[in-house]
């Protein structure tokens, strides 16, 4: 289980190669994949309930009012996740979003995990069912690569250039920094570029990309996986080579209270810096090189 059951092989060397900054749409064929996530997927996993409440969004901004995203307590009974609610909803013209699904459905775990072991990156995959002519989300933009693989139906993914380069979960997040004028903008001017996702085919779509996907030209229900691959950046390398600092006692000892709001904060300062390059000289990076390929391979949290 690898990346080659989300890309052709080409698309696996050019992602490993060359790590894309622009949109691509492969054509897979049908993988494993395919063959396990079917378009009756959803019965067992969002309309039998077995996917926890937590990883489950309901959203409508397709519709008329549009319903960005319903409460939990919404499609919930007694605090579990209620599958009737949830196909009712659908049945409206909701889409549903299952978080996560690598951490409950064990087949998509491994392929989670395989990903990992090809990439050192960590990562998670959401699979959306949207209803014929719905739409689920609008214009907004992601802080890691995400391979869109379609499943059934087809979705139309409207794409425009970065606002940001390389934008990071704790820097330049579309939460943080959103003006609604973009949209206004976006709209007005049409997208840069446009796919009509089809089964069988995979967007590579990298981060900071503003995309708008929707089911409105469709006739028929739209199911894709999004697999967000969390790409390791140099702050990642930055926290991993500052990972033993804690054991020098240097670095464990008393700040004063008169340091912080005194003048003496900047000499502080220089001392610290000082001492840091000490340490970061004294690393051998051999045996640290070791540790970090390991955390890479091991270390599920957000790196970006």
């Amino acid at each position: 289980m690898s990346l080659r059951l989300l890309l052709p092989e080409d698309g696996v060397t050019e992602l490993l190669g060359s790590w894309p900054d622009e949109p691509r749409v492969y054509e897979r064929g049908a993988t494993e994949l395919d063959r396990f996530v079917t378009p009756e997927f959803f019965e067992t996993w969002a309309f039998s309930g077995c996917t926890p409440a937590d990883e489950v969004a309901v959203m409508n901004l397709g519709g008329n009012p549009p319903r960005p995203s319903i409460h939990p307590m919404g499609f919930k009974t007694n605090g579990r996740t209620d599958g009737a609610k949830l196909r009712a909803y659908y049945e409206k013209g909701f889409t549903i979003r299952l978080g996560n699904l690598q951490r409950v459905v064990p087949f998509l775990g491994g392929v989670s995990r395989s990903i990992q072991r090809e990439t050192g990156f960590s990562n998670y995959l959401h699979a959306f069912l949207t209803p014929a002519g719905g739409q689920g989300l609008q214009h907004h933009w992601d802080q890691q690569m995400a391979v869109i693989v379609q499943i059934s139906g087809s979705k139309t993914w409207e794409l425009w250039e970065p606002k940001f380069k390389d934008p990071v979960r704790s820097h330049l997040d579309s939460t943080q920094v959103w003006d609604p004028r973009w949209q206004e903008e976006w709209i007005a001017n049409g997208p840069d570029q446009a796919f009509d996702l089809e089964p069988g085919q995979s967007l590579i779509l990298p981060r900071g990309w503003v995309h708008n996907p929707h089911s409105r030209n469709s006739d028929e229900p739209s199911m894709h996986l999004t697999f967000a691959i969390r790409e390791r950046t140099p702050v990642w390398l930055v926290d991993q080579l500052l990972s033993g600092v804690i054991q020098d006692e240097e670095f464990r000892t008393v700040i004063l209270p008169k340091e912080i709001h005194g003048d003496g904060l900047k000499t502080r300062l220089s001392v610290t810096r000082r001492e840091l390059i000490t340490y970061l000289e004294s690393l051998d990076l051999d045996e640290k090189a070791e540790s970090v390929r390991g955390a890479a391979l091991t270390d599920l949290e957000y790196t970006t």
